[in-house]
C-alpha cells in the first residue's frame, strides 16, 4: 500500500474517530471502509505500528495494582495488547475483539491461546459488567458502551501509541468528559515514549 493510501486512511480514521465519539450513531456511516481498510492492512499491521506502539499501554498497566478476572481488548488488531494483558495477569480470562476478521484471524495465529473474537466496539456482545479491565490502544472508545460493560470498580485504559499524532485519537478533554457522563471516575492521564494514555475506574455504584 502506497503512502498517498495510508495516508488518506489515517485523515478518514481521524474523521471516523472524531464523528463516531461525539455522535456513536453515526458509526454505522464509517463502519463498513474501516472495516475493509483494517482486512487489508492486517497481514502487514505489525510492521506498520512498529516496536514501541505498545509503550503508552504498558505504563498504564503498570499503573494498575488490581488482579482483574476477566479482560476486554478492544480493537486488539493482530493481539498484542491482549497478549500483553495476558503476560501481566496471567490468571485472567482475556479477550480480544476487532471489527476487521482478517486482524482476527492474525491474532489467533499469533496467539493460539487467546480468545479473539470479531466485534463492533459500538455494538458489543458482552453482558452487563462483563470485565474488571478493559484496554483499547488506538481503538476509538464508545463511551456508553464500555461503561456497560465494564464491572462497578472496574479499570479501564485508554493509549494512544502516538498522542494526538495518532490516526484513531480523541482528545483527552473529550474523554474526561464523555467518561464521566458515563459514570467513569478517577480519570489520570499519562505520556510514555510518544504517546499518552487515560486510566479511569467505573464508579462502584454507577
Amino acid at each position: 500500500m502506497n503512502e498517498r493510501v495510508r495516508e488518506l486512511g489515517r485523515r478518514y480514521a481521524r474523521v471516523a474517530t472524531r464523528v463516531a465519539v461525539s455522535h456513536p450513531r453515526l458509526w454505522r456511516l464509517f463502519r463498513p471502509l474501516m472495516r475493509r481498510t483494517f482486512d487489508r492492512l492486517a497481514p502487514e499491521w505489525d510492521g506498520i505500528r512498529g516496536p514501541t506502539a505498545a509503550v503508552p499501554m504498558l505504563a498504564a498497566l503498570d499503573r494498575i495494582d488490581e488482579t482483574p478476572r476477566v479482560v476486554l481488548d478492544v480493537g486488539t488488531g493482530t493481539g498484542v495488547v491482549a497478549g500483553l494483558a495476558a503476560e501481566r495477569f496471567p490468571e485472567a480470562d482475556v479477550v480480544g475483539i476487532d471489527l476487521a476478521p482478517r486482524m482476527i484471524e492474525q491474532a489467533r495465529r499469533q496467539h493460539p491461546g487467546l480468545r479473539f473474537e470479531v466485534g463492533d466496539a459500538s455494538r458489543l456482545t458482552f453482558a452487563d459488567g462483563a470485565f474488571d479491565l478493559i484496554l483499547l490502544l488506538n481503538a476509538v472508545p464508545f463511551a456508553g458502551e464500555l461503561a456497560r460493560v465494564a464491572a462497578p470498580g472496574g479499570r479501564l485504559v485508554i493509549a494512544f501509541s502516538h498522542g494526538p499524532d495518532t490516526p484513531i485519537w480523541a482528545p483527552p478533554e473529550t474523554l474526561r468528559a464523555r467518561l464521566g457522563e458515563v459514570g467513569f471516575v478517577d480519570l489520570e492521564e499519562l505520556s510514555a515514549g510518544a504517546g499518552t494514555a487515560l486510566l479511569a475506574r467505573r464508579a462502584p455504584g454507577a
